[in-house]
């Protein structure tokens, strides 16, 4: 229904003056479209906009735009409950003929419409009801005499205009001159009418009547109403005027407003809001702190006027207290067998973790008051840490909620801020617990490793609290204040190394190591779930594209090097795009990518075997090395050339791996003649060690001992065997100690095509525990002594080698305790 947007000015809210156009004096017909209005009566000698957005009232303006432009405003009744408001038997019988100005056509289909009043007009008779009311109309005339009693009721009202806007400050002096400018009676009424605000009743009636004195002296009713309103204002003022301080002016304006609103019969808006919080909190099943707290908020809140800033800070900390879930949890599916099939579905292999989840289902079942555990799945990037917790969650029958670490600094998003800052807010742990509608989620914690330090604290440490579940059942956020128990969430970090991890918050997780996957695993992992979820993607009928297992072992072998299995993803959505291009444009009914067909899709091979090519020549030994990417084959190689005597290093290499190449070079001097190299190959030579991929940084001791195996071959010309890697820390004296990563590391070199991995003793425990399948084909040479380094690397090649000298015999000179 059109609705006057006027219709809620009040007297101290008076628009300017309108500037009026000269009515129009040409005969108005005797039948014109009706234009139902709610909630306000358009007056003649006035400018009103309206907006339309009913079909009856846009059918009537669309009409009265087709002809003459002529409409009759009249206003509705109120209806009846269950009645249709623009039935013709709500309108009023008598109206306004009004001029349309300007229309203006909305976006949405509404209409906004400037009209004129013309004359007053009495509906005689309802002709037309779809697809706008039509009615016939007789005009009546209205004459307004300048008589004593009128001009002495234009004065008063005039002078009650004055009145206002001398007690309203912020009203124009432009309304007085205005008011007082206006010779015409009915102008003068009707525009006063139109500007301050009147019931509908009230308005109507001022339109009917037909004696102008008796419509000035219904509006001067209206108006002495408001001047007795501002002096009500004005004793109240008056009254706390001599001993007014703060307190006592915030009780000013409270008083003040409930006078306003006793006067005009207005209920407590504001009131009614703190009510319903009070409700709302009575019905939650809250921690008796959180419920004595939130009563006392509840109190300073009815205090605190709603004009004051600290309202509104009060009432966002009382909506956070309501929203969030104190005592709501979510039951746990302990079906056993129903969570391994969940946890199988979704991911492969990963034993290791899915056991660790059942476990705790397990323990459920016989003690339901168990604590979450807090894990930490570490991991090269695209094994499927994130997806993991997903199906967790989905196997627990929980929410899944996760938040992102990665590049935070500021202890605040962790903890919250202080409620004394403008614009505080929870931490993101509690936010996120909100958002879970649950205090026992899922909730991942990604990208651990990647947390930062600055002047705005150490998140790291406020997750000591967080992850501890010996103290995160009395969490308490800077912001609230008060006791959540965190104890419930089943928290999971993610992170791919865990060195740059705080130790103390390292040590409060379990930490359960998620290596790369080899090519078995890779095209299990292909077929069962990345080929269909890219054949979905892209639109595809899986009856109509067939990957044949050959296709995806070549797509692994010759497009992707990585732990992961996001590029291999990637390649298969490549194909599945020009699979579907293919059945758009030469009308396909079915592809089968075979091995041969997936150089046609991704072009020319990306990844070759460089083990064999690199070690072909004297200085080259490969390496094994484990970054947060997974594992990876390092070359190191080494040259001489005529010096004197410097080591010259490069390929971006850290402090450590630094000192490790000169260890590596002391220890093949020192181990020179032992190992049939001249003593003096370094007397008039310089030595420079180069490790490719200078782009990439590379730290670590585990280098050592292939760079002194590059040594060694680069002085004795003898080129390391291309079927070997290494691996392994060396000392000055030549012993070999143990390293991490090792399973990482044999992924890694089983991908490169090595079948021999030389590894320090110490780690055979480490390579024991690696699952059978993936060790197949590999043969490992354990080794204590550089020595047995370079016996293992050159397959006995090296000249004939001198044992090392017996270290002499020092008993006599340790002094033994006597003995009774």
């Amino acid at each position: 229904m059109a609705q006057d947007k006027n219709s809620k000015t009040t007297a101290a809210q008076l628009p300017p003056m309108p500037e009026l156009e000269p009515a129009r004096t040409e005969e108005i017909p005797g039948e014109l479209p009706v234009l139902p209005i709610s909630n306000n009566v358009i007056f003649p000698a006035t400018v009103t906009p309206v907006a339309i957005g009913k079909p009856v009232s846009l059918a009537a303006v669309e009409a009265a735009m087709t002809s003459d432009k002529m409409i009759a405003a009249v206003a509705m009744r109120p209806a009846k409950e269950g009645e249709a408001e623009e039935t013709p038997e709500n309108l009023f019988g008598t109206g306004t003929v009004c001029s349309i100005l300007k229309l203006l056509r909305m976006p949405d289909g509404t209409m906004r419409i400037l009209v004129q009043g013309l004359r007053k007009a009495a509906v005689d008779e309802v002709v037309q009801h779809e697809p706008c009311i039509r009615a016939r109309l007789t005009v009546l005339d209205e004459k307004a005499e300048r008589t004593p009693e009128v001009e002495a009721l234009m004065r008063t009202m005039v002078e009650l205009i004055n009145r206002i806007v001398s007690m309203v400050s912020y009203l124009p002096d432009d309304l007085r001159n205005a008011a007082m400018s206006i010779d015409d009676p009915l102008m003068l009424v009707y525009l006063v009418a139109t500007l301050f605000r009147l019931k509908i009743e009230e308005k109507q009636q001022i339109l009917e009547l037909k004696d102008i004195a008796e419509k000035y002296r219904r509006l001067l009713r209206v108006l002495n109403h408001e001047v007795e309103i501002l002096e009500i204002g004005g004793k109240i003022k008056e009254d706390v005027q001599a001993e007014i301080t703060k307190s006592q002016r915030e009780y000013y304006l409270r008083e003040q407003l409930k006078a306003i609103q006793q006067e005009l019969g207005e209920t407590d808006e504001t009131q009614a809001e703190v009510d319903e919080l009070a409700t709302r909190v009575a019905k939650l099943d809250l921690p008796d702190e959180v419920r004595q707290e939130a009563d006392r908020e509840l109190k300073r809140l009815r205090r605190i006027p709603p004009i004051s800033p600290e309202h509104q800070m009060i009432r966002t900390y009382l909506d956070w207290v309501i929203e969030l879930p104190w005592r709501v949890s979510t039951d746990d599916n302990l079906e056993l067998k129903r969570a391994r099939r969940i946890l199988d579905e979704d991911h492969y292999g990963l034993d290791q973790i899915k056991d660790r989840i059942i476990e705790y289902l397990a323990v459920r079942t016989l003690k339901r008051d168990t604590h979450g555990p807090i894990l930490c799945f570490v991991g090269p990037p695209g094994v499927g840490k994130t997806s993991l917790g997903q199906s967790i969650a989905r196997a627990l029958g929980r929410k899944f909620i996760r938040m992102s670490l990665g590049g935070m600094r500021d202890e605040a998003e962790i903890r919250g801020h202080r409620r004394t800052y403008i614009g505080a807010m929870p931490g993101r742990i509690l936010q996120t617990i909100r958002r879970a509608g649950s205090n026992n989620p899922v909730m991942m914690l990604d990208e651990l490793d990647k947390v930062g330090t600055d002047f705005r604290g150490d998140p790291s440490s406020a997750l000591l609290e967080v992850l501890d579940p010996a103290q995160n059942n009395t969490f308490r956020d800077h912001y609230l204040g008060l006791a959540f128990d965190l104890s419930k969430v089943l928290f999971i970090g993610t992170a791919n190394i865990l060195d740059t991890i705080q130790p103390a918050l390292r040590d409060r997780m379990e930490v359960i190591r998620l290596s790369g996957y080899t090519t078995e695993e890779k095209t299990a992992i292909a077929i069962q779930y990345l080929v269909p979820r890219q054949i979905k993607e892209n639109g595809l009928d899986p009856a109509r594209i067939e990957f044949e297992p050959k296709a995806i072992q070549r797509i692994i072998d010759e497009y992707t090097r990585e732990a992961g299995v996001r590029n291999i993803e990637r390649e298969i959505g490549s194909i599945c795009r020009k699979v579907a291009y293919k059945f758009a444009t030469n009308g396909e009914t079915r592809v089968v990518v075979d091995a041969d067909a997936v150089p046609g899709y991704l072009g020319p091979q990306k990844v070759f075997p460089e083990v064999a090519r690199r070690t072909a020549v004297p200085g080259v030994a490969t390496g094994l090395a484990w970054t947060q990417s997974g594992g990876d084959v390092l070359f190191v190689e080494a040259t001489q050339m005529p010096g004197g005597k410097s080591l010259q290093l490069t390929g971006q290499l850290g402090d450590v791996m630094q000192e490790s190449a000169r260890a590596a070079l002391s220890c093949v001097r020192s181990r020179a003649e032992t190992i049939g190299l001249p003593t003096d190959f370094y007397d008039k030579c310089d030595l420079h060690l180069h490790v490719p991929a200078g782009a990439i940084p590379k730290d670590g001791p585990s280098a050592g001992v292939v760079m002194a195996t590059a040594i060694a071959s680069c002085i004795s010309g003898i080129p390391v065997s291309n079927t070997v890697a290494m691996t392994g820390e060396i000392t000055l004296t030549g012993v070999v100690l143990p390293v991490g990563g090792i399973k990482e590391k044999v992924l890694a070199a089983k991908r490169a095509g090595i079948t021999k991995i030389i590894a320090p003793a110490r780690n055979e425990p480490d390579v024991n525990e690696i699952p059978e399948s993936l060790r197949e084909g590999l043969e490992f040479t354990y080794v204590e002594d550089i020595a047995e380094v370079f016996n293992a690397a050159f397959d006995g090649r090296l000249p004939a080698q001198k044992p090392k000298p017996p270290a002499p015999d020092t008993s006599h000179l340790i002094q033994h305790p006597p003995t009774a």
